[in-house]
């Protein structure tokens, strides 16, 4: 069961990720006729960012520990030390940029060269960042492999 909300949380992130860059393409062509569809799209992905949030929240809380234990025991305890202390700081950046995102494209981006270009460097950062949180989760799945193959 734990490996399945894992992946929930790895799915609603990518999700995100996702949704960030569809709404990036959609904001460079903004007119209009996909002022509506940026708009719920903002509101997706926020919701798939704070979805992939709580989830992760609970299998940290239920479950981490005896990943952690592993990790910091094997031969990659910087998974631990390093990455994954970096990714709890750096998804609260992420967390806001989403929660932002509606509000940004509440704009008129089709008349508003600042308002599009504002939503251009929110969708562009939450799509980098969202990148480096799914990489730091890959480094932090590896230390529990490398861990538990030297077991």
């Amino acid at each position: 069961m734990n490996e399945i909300i894992l992946m929930t949380h790895v799915l609603f992130g990518v999700g995100c990720m996702v949704a960030a860059v569809w709404l990036f393409v959609d904001v460079v062509n903004a007119n209009e006729g996909n002022l509506a569809r940026i708009r719920r799209l903002s509101w997706g992905a926020a919701g798939l960012m704070w979805l992939a949030f709580v989830v992760a929240g609970y299998w940290y809380v239920t479950a981490y520990k005896v990943d952690k234990a592993i990790i910091l025991k094997g031969p990659w305890p910087f998974a631990h030390a390093f990455v994954m202390e970096t990714k709890e700081h750096l998804v609260i950046m992420l967390l806001l940029l989403v929660t932002y995102l509606p509000i940004a494209a509440s704009n008129n981006l089709a008349t508003s060269k600042d308002a599009r270009k504002l939503m251009l460097w929110v969708t562009g950062m939450i799509a980098l960042l969202a990148l480096a949180m799914d990489g730091e989760g890959a480094i932090i799945a590896m230390g529990v492999k490398v861990g538990l193959l030297t077991k």
